[in-house]
This record gives structure tokens, C-alpha cells and sequence, in this order.
């Protein structure tokens, strides 16, 4: 059950280029939230009334704290404000929300978490969790040397580099890392940007391997009312009685051949 809550801040410090992660303490979300899920923060400006769509990066349901890293998208931006907050603010979030990856189908299976930017940090709770699991080998992709989390997921299994300027790992982007180190998987887990997804669901077709994409797109409400996240999708909504789905409500996680990209 999502609910709106004020949250304590733990931390919020910058690891990156344009990149934060930030701790909140927020227990009522933590005990309820599963891998691939996301979060909506408010800002508390009043001009931007509309809460920003964060992944789950870490979920410590014992200690009630869920762990965010974002991107702040411009000087003058929601994102810029909350990266302004500081250990001992509060802000408001709302969570958990959308459904998350089907991590039963990958017990003891070889899978792929592949994550591309910032859809990189929903992968490293999806590893933590599948670590005992199933043979885990996160494909990851950065656009330079700045390859933030990538330390913490090698406790969790094998970790492919891409970047696209060639300064760590396989120069460009994850699918040339796959085809470089010769690997193969019985089913991929993947979160990006859209050439990615697109890109992961032509090779899995090909391959036959069973996928699902965590779709990144702008969101209004993040409950599933205004319909301003829809994608296409290639079977008619219950909802909208169209071939489009609900990105906050319906996933982010979509089973790749239900939608078109």
C-alpha cells in the first residue's frame, strides 16, 4: 500500500558528475518495497507541485531505510532542490509505487542485470537480492570513467563494464560488452534509457531469452490517474481499452514483448 510520508534525511551527498545518493529514513515504505519499485519525492517548492520518479536503489527493511541515487537534471530543477537537502531535513515521499522485477522467475538461473546510466541504480538492489539466488552478471554501462556504484556490485556476482569512451571496460555500450566477453544468460533483467530497451529486446528476441525492461519515462501523478506515463504496447489496456500501459501504475517492469519501443 503506497502512503505520502514525511521522511527524515539520513544522507545526501554527491558521488558523481551530476549524480546523488540519498538515504531516507522511512520504515513504512521499507517493509513494503521490492526490487525494480520506485519512490515519488516532493520537493516542496510550490511552483513544482508534481513529485520526481526515483528508483530504488537499496531497501534495508530492518533498519527502515531506503537508499536513492538520481540525477539532477538542471541548475533550476526539482532534483536540483532536493539534492539541496542535508542530513537532519525532511522531505516528503510517497511510496512504494509501480510493480518491480519477477525475481521468482530467476532462481536458479544465470541472469542478466544490465542497467545503462542512471537506470543502473534499481539493478543493484535487483543483484543483492538475487545473490543467493541465482548466477548473477550485472552488464553495465557509463558514459566515462565515472562509473559510479560499480564496486558495490561486485559482492553480488560478475560485473561487465561498458563505457562509451572506451576508459573502463568494453568501449560502448552494453550489448558490445556481452558480445566482446562471449556471454550468454537464461533471462535478462534490464533498466536504461529507450535505445537500450530496444536494443536488449531485439538481441533477447533473437536469442530467445525471456526479458524484462523497467521503462524510464516522465510521470505526472505516479499513481496511474493522469495518463501522462502511457506507453505502446501490443495488447489493448483493461484500463484505457487502448494499446497503451501505464508506466507508474501497470510497471516501470514490462515483460519486453508487451511493449513497443
Amino acid at each position: 500500500m503506497k502512503k505520502k510520508i514525511t521522511a527524515p534525511v539520513l544522507e545526501n551527498k554527491k558521488i558523481a558528475d551530476g549524480i546523488y545518493d540519498m538515504t531516507l529514513d522511512v520504515p513504512e515504505i521499507a517493509e513494503q518495497a521490492g526490487a525494480g519499485q520506485f519512490v515519488s519525492l516532493f520537493c516542496g517548492d510550490r511552483s513544482r507541485l508534481l513529485p520526481r520518479p526515483i528508483s530504488l536503489c537499496g531497501i534495508d527493511a530492518e533498519k527502515g531505510t531506503i537508499r536513492l541515487v538520481y540525477r539532477v537534471t538542471g541548475k533550476q530543477t526539482g532534483t536540483a532542490q532536493i539534492a539541496e537537502r542535508k542530513a537532519g531535513d525532511t522531505i516528503e515521499v510517497m511510496g512504494p509505487l509501480g510493480n518491480g522485477f519477477p525475481l521468482e522467475m530467476a532462481e536458479g538461473k544465470k541472469v542478466f542485470l544490465i542497467g545503462g546510466g542512471i537506470g543502473i541504480p534499481p539493478m543493484l538492489e535487483t543483484a543483492r537480492v538475487l545473490a543467493d539466488k541465482a548466477q548473477v552478471e550485472s552488464v553495465l554501462g557509463w558514459r566515462d570513467a565515472e562509473t559510479f556504484l560499480r564496486a558495490e556490485f561486485e559482492p553480488y556476482g560478475t560485473v561487465i563494464a561498458a563505457t562509451e569512451d572506451g576508459s573502463v571496460g568494453t568501449r560502448g555500450n552494453v550489448l558490445d560488452a556481452i558480445r566482446e566477453n562471449g556471454l550468454s544468460a537464461d533471462l535478462i533483467f534490464a533498466c536504461g534509457p529507450r535505445p537500450m530497451l530496444r536494443a536488449l529486446k531485439e538481441y533477447a528476441e533473437k536469442n530467445s531469452i525471456p526479458c524484462y525492461l523497467s521503462m524510464e519515462e516522465r510521470m505526472a501523478c505516479g499513481i496511474g490517474a493522469c495518463l501522462a506515463c502511457v506507453c505502446e504496447t501490443t495488447e489493448v489496456d483493461s484500463h484505457s481499452h487502448v494499446k497503451n500501459r501505464r508506466v507508474c501504475k501497470d510497471g516501470p517492469v514490462f515483460e519486453a514483448g508487451e511493449v513497443k519501443l
